[in-house]
């Protein structure tokens, strides 16, 4: 590229790859296994495209580079500022406010500060990188400011915002003291992408109340001001989705075939494997899930060693105070099934704590009979999708949660209130006795939704919901600052 930039810029709190800084200060790249990545690179490859973010190495000021086809943009963060911006505000506040305040969330005036600082540094950044007339995407709740303030910095780009986890209702969205500054730096964008319809909805609801705009529908008129043109601004549903077909390529393969059937040898060959894979949050139900297993043996409903429980649930945010004790309570009560009802070698539960390569998990995938997505508010869970994928012999069953926004889309599996344990105990059993003529029937169902609604799919309808809002006018004064 000249000076002129680049014709899309995506915006995220991490780069697509992973830095690692060596004792003699040398610096290397590992491309991150995010769903974000490999739903972008392809788009940014093509569109001449780069990429705003985080290194993840704190108090480190990297040039950009280029990699992969893509322009890499560090944007720099202390620790001081990692601290506060995203293990506070982001993960602290934010967060569990629009995780159904599952955890209370704490409010700090200190973090909101450096939110807003670091919003603005990702916004300059942002405007310094985009062509004229190009176009930004902006990812996620740690910069829910940039789009107003990059829109103050460059009138000339259209700007969309995408939110990955679920937009509370107003009830609890109304208790965050820095609301009105939240939805006025949404509303910098034109189009506000969410996975579920109901939180599109959420946020026209909060824009109604908590500012005097009109609102249409999914539609919300911002009016001119000052040298501004009156534009519109769009909240639609956009459901995430992953590489599928990659995925189900992935689960075919004779190695990744070879290692389900060794997993299942491994685990003392039972009837039945019910499988967990989660972030360790106190969002995804984990403790729900062990629970209502450990009511099923002590009632008798299953018995080991026919059935055993895998829990793969990979380490999170450790220097977060409610993520140490969430890992405190899982373990305890993993360790109390075990001893109760688990037999010499023969655990109930296999709880690891740890994350695994793309290769395992699709191998877990392929050994699992039941695959148990509890979450208590999950923005769509991709998990879901990925169990669904790499089950190219329509065998399997899926347990999902209500509360995801994978349950508006998969409407075959079997879902569930995971708050009613009871009820997640009958969905268990039943799962985990599946007539398999019934089980295939809704896998190719849920096969068929998976493989068609892929993670191209989901970025190229949004960039071309985006393309449609026209272009900015440009005002003479605007003219004339960019002549």
């Amino acid at each position: 590229m000249g000076s002129a930039g680049y014709d899309l810029v995506v915006v995220a709190n991490r780069l697509p790859v992973d830095v690692t800084i060596g004792p003699d200060g040398d610096v290397s790249w590992d491309r991150s296994p995010g769903g974000l990545v490999t739903a972008m690179e392809p788009v940014m490859v093509e569109a001449n495209g780069a990429w705003v973010g985080w290194s993840g190495a704190p108090d480190v000021e990297l040039e950009p580079f280029d990699t992969d086809g893509m322009r890499l943009v560090p944007v720099p963060l202390s620790e001081a500022e990692v601290a506060d911006y995203y293990e506070g505000f982001s993960n602290d506040s934010l967060w569990p406010l629009y995780h159904d305040v599952i955890e209370p969330p704490t409010f700090h005036r200190q973090w909101w500060e450096v939110y807003r600082k670091v919003n603005q540094r990702f916004a300059e950044a942002a405007a310094a990188q985009v062509a004229p007339g190009g176009t930004v995407w902006v990812h996620d709740y740690q910069l829910q400011l940039v789009p107003r303030m990059l829109r103050e910095l460059r009138p000339d780009v259209r700007i969309g915002f995408f939110n990955h986890i679920p937009f509370p209702p107003l009830e609890l969205f109304a208790q965050l003291p820095w609301r009105t500054a939240v939805v006025e730096g949404l509303l910098g964008a034109d189009l506000i992408g969410f996975q579920r319809a109901g939180d599109a909805q959420n946020f026209v609801r909060v824009v109604r109340r908590l500012t005097d705009l009109t609102t249409r529908g999914q539609m919300i008129t911002v009016p001119a001001e000052g040298d501004r043109p009156e534009r519109h601004v769009r909240a639609m549903p956009f459901p995430i989705s992953i590489d599928s077909k990659k995925f189900d390529e992935l689960a075919r393969t004779p190695e990744v075939q070879a290692r389900a059937k060794e997993i299942r040898a491994e685990l003392g060959d039972p009837d039945v494997v019910l499988l967990g894979v989660d972030r360790l949050d106190y969002t995804k139900g984990i403790r729900h899930r062990i629970k209502a297993f450990g009511e099923l043996l002590e009632d008798g409903r299953l018995s080991v060693p026919e059935t055993v429980l895998v829990q793969v649930a990979s380490p999170s945010r450790e220097n977060v105070g409610a993520y140490q004790q969430l890992r405190e309570h899982v373990e305890l009560l993993v360790g109390r099934i075990n001893g109760d009802l688990g037999e010499l070698g023969r655990p109930a539960v296999h709880y690891l704590h740890h994350s695994y390569p793309m290769e395992e998990m699709a191998a877990l995938y392929l050994a699992a009979d039941v695959m148990l997505v509890t979450a208590l508010r999950d923005g769509m869970n991709l998990v879901a999708k990925e169990y669904v994928a790499a089950r190219s012999d329509d065998r399997g069953a899926l347990v999902l949660s209500e509360f995801t926004g994978a349950a508006d889309e998969l409407t075959s599996s079997i879902l569930v209130n995971p708050h009613d344990i009871a009820g997640l105990k009958n969905a268990m059993v039943y799962a985990a006795n599946i007539d398999p003529r019934e089980a295939r029937k809704r896998m190719r169902r849920l096969r068929r939704k998976v493989l068609e609604n892929d993670v191209a799919a989901w970025s190229h309808s949004f960039l071309s919901a985006l393309a449609a809002v026209p272009a900015p006018q440009k005002t003479q004064d605007t003219q004339e600052r960019h002549a």
